[in-house]
This record gives C-alpha cells, sequence and structure tokens, in this order.
C-alpha cells in the first residue's frame, strides 16, 4: 500500500511540474509575441527617414526605441524640444548607439543557431553601413568624437555587470578616416601616480572624447577604479582622479559626469551621479539619488540625460548637473541617447 502511495504521489509531482513547466513556456512565448505588437498608451512610432544631419526643423534626439511593436530596438528620432512626442523609425537595430557629425556607431548582435555573436557598424550620415568590426562581447558602451573622425566601443568580454569583480572589458577605437583600428586599449601604457603601471587585472572602458587625440576613460584594476586622460598618438592613459566610471566629458572640456561608488549602498547597486571639475578636481553630486549605472549624455552644457529602469525596459532622465533641481522624465522606453545639431 505504501509503495502505491508513492507511485500516485510521484505521477501527480510529475503532472503538476509538467504543467508549470508548459505555462511557463506558454507565458514566455505569449511575451514574446506581445513585444512585436503596440501596447495601448506606448509612444507612437512609424517608419520615415532618419539621418544623422541636423535637420532644417531644428535638434534631434536619437535613441534606440524600447517600446514594444514592429520597430522595438530600432533607431529612432524625435525633436529634442518635444522628446515625448511621434517617433521616426530608422529600421536599423542597435543594442548601443551614439553619433556625432554625421557618423554613428551601432553595436548589434548578430543571432545564431546555438550562440549570438556582436559587431560594431560604423553608419554615414543615412544611417547606411560602411564598415563593420567583429565585437568579442557583449554590447556596454559606445561613443563617437565630436568631429565624427573616432567612434569607440565597449563590450563586456566575460561577465555581465560592472557592480562586482568578475567580469572582463574590451575597448576599441577606430578612426574612420583610415580605419586604423586600436583594437584594445590595454596595449596603451597606463600611468598612475607619476609612474608607468602594469597589472594583469587592468580593464578600460566608458571612452569620452575631446578631441581627434584626446579622450577620457575608466581604468580599473586592483579592485579600484580611476578616471584616465588617453593620448591616441602617444599610446598612454595617465589617472588623474580616483572612483570614476562611465565618464562623459561636458561640451565645454571642463566637466566630466561620471558613475561614482559611494559608501554604505547596496554592493549591487553602488552608484550615484556625479560631477567632476576638470581644473580643482572637485566633486558635485547631482540631484539624482537613484543608482546609476549608465554613461550619461550631456544635453547641453548645464544638464545630463541618463537610463533608469522603466516599463519597457528603460526611460531616459534628465537632471541639472550642478547638484540644484530634481530628475524629470526626458522620455519612456528608450535607450542609448545621442543629441545631433
Amino acid at each position: 500500500m505504501q509503495n502505491r502511495t508513492r507511485v500516485i504521489i510521484l505521477l501527480v509531482a510529475v503532472v503538476l511540474l509538467g504543467t508549470v513547466g508548459t505555462g511557463a513556456v506558454l507565458y514566455a512565448a505569449d511575451r514574446t509575441a506581445r513585444r512585436d505588437q503596440v501596447q495601448p498608451g506606448g509612444p507612437p512610432v512609424a517608419s520615415g527617414t532618419v539621418t544623422l544631419r541636423t535637420p532644417d526643423s531644428g535638434r534631434q534626439l536619437l535613441f534606440r526605441n524600447m517600446a514594444w511593436g514592429p520597430h522595438r530596438d530600432e533607431i529612432t528620432a524625435v525633436p529634442a524640444d518635444r522628446p515625448d512626442g511621434p517617433r521616426t523609425a530608422s529600421g536599423v537595430q542597435c543594442l548601443r548607439f551614439h553619433a556625432a557629425a554625421g557618423t554613428g556607431i551601432c553595436l548589434q548582435a548578430q543571432h545564431g543557431a546555438l550562440d549570438d555573436t556582436y559587431r560594431a557598424v560604423i553608419l554615414d550620415d543615412h544611417l547606411r553601413e560602411r564598415r563593420s568590426f567583429p565585437a568579442a562581447g557583449i554590447p556596454t558602451r559606445s561613443r563617437v568624437s565630436p568631429s565624427g573622425h573616432l567612434a569607440a566601443w565597449t563590450v563586456f568580454v566575460s561577465g555581465d555587470s560592472y557592480a562586482g569583480s568578475d567580469f572582463s572589458t574590451r575597448t576599441s577605437i577606430v578612426d574612420v578616416r583610415d580605419w586604423n583600428l586600436r583594437e584594445n586599449l590595454e596595449d596603451f601604457a597606463v600611468i598612475l601616480d607619476g609612474h608607468p603601471y602594469q597589472a594583469h587585472d587592468i580593464n578600460i572602458w566608458g571612452v569620452t572624447f575631446a578631441d581627434d587625440n584626446t579622450f577620457y576613460a575608466t581604468v580599473a584594476s586592483a579592485g579600484q577604479t580611476h578616471l584616465v586622460r588617453g593620448d591616441l598618438t602617444a599610446r598612454t592613459l595617465t589617472a588623474l582622479h580616483d572612483n570614476v566610471e562611465c565618464p562623459s566629458l561636458s561640451p565645454d572640456g571642463t566637466r566630466i559626469a561620471y558613475k561614482k561608488r559611494v559608501p554604505g549602498l547596496p554592493a549591487d547597486a553602488p552608484w550615484r551621479l556625479y560631477v567632476l571639475d576638470l581644473a580643482t578636481m572637485t566633486e558635485t553630486a547631482t540631484a539624482e539619488q537613484r543608482e546609476i549605472d549608465d554613461q550619461a549624455l550631456w544635453s547641453g552644457d548645464g544638464t545630463l540625460v541618463y537610463v533608469l529602469p522603466g516599463d519597457y525596459g528603460a526611460d531616459l532622465w534628465t537632471v541639472p548637473a550642478d547638484g540644484s533641481g530634481s530628475p524629470r522624465t526626458v522620455t519612456k522606453a528608450a535607450v542609448a541617447p545621442a543629441y545631433l545639431g
């Protein structure tokens, strides 16, 4: 009798597990299908012409559209002064994107039967592919220099988060005029505290350009992060300030917006948004008190734009760079912004 009871219990358990498993598969399939359908209350998106040149109508904001529907993941454009307005979809899909002066950088996934691969695509001013480069891992950061001559990208070679220590990155810079590729900035000489520094655990990410030779980035080693000034010609990375990640240079070249690890915050959510004065090395905390895991973008000399989690995956927010004011939403269902004009 006891054996019979055990068999019945086992059969019931198998049926229940099968039902739960089937339900989970059906739920996932339904959610995937709904991602391709326009959802009520989402931003209006329609196909159209998107370029990387400032139109006569004025300044534009481009970003990866995260709203569910047929144009999800496409680069879309809106007037900068009406970011919540109807979106024009380009048809070009990117995981990460940035653009300046008629050049775009688009980090894409190529879905295979067993694994995904990734590539960095250089786009012309009509979002047509000029050239592509294999990317060694999951895309995470991208930037184009103000002149449009240089493009940079960072990928996770292993791991998928900056929060812990178990990750490895690779950062590349290409000159689109002659396709000179610096495939891995870890080949550059690091100067820390005025002395050459070498270590097996160096990681570099988050390039932001000053001009066609000078850039800033984060170098991490031995559990510490440093803001470095890069010199493409000299192939050097000189440390300037500690505890700086994902720097973003202001349009006037005087300040760096960045995410800073703040003591006492959770290990998996340690960052707040700060601004560093490069002349005095004075740090200013912004009014954004939520956790930031993004490379902020300057929408002008006085304001920052950044990503926070939202209903469709991510929303764009803004806050003054001087510590005043309060955060407010720019637009929902958007990531990887770039201002043109």
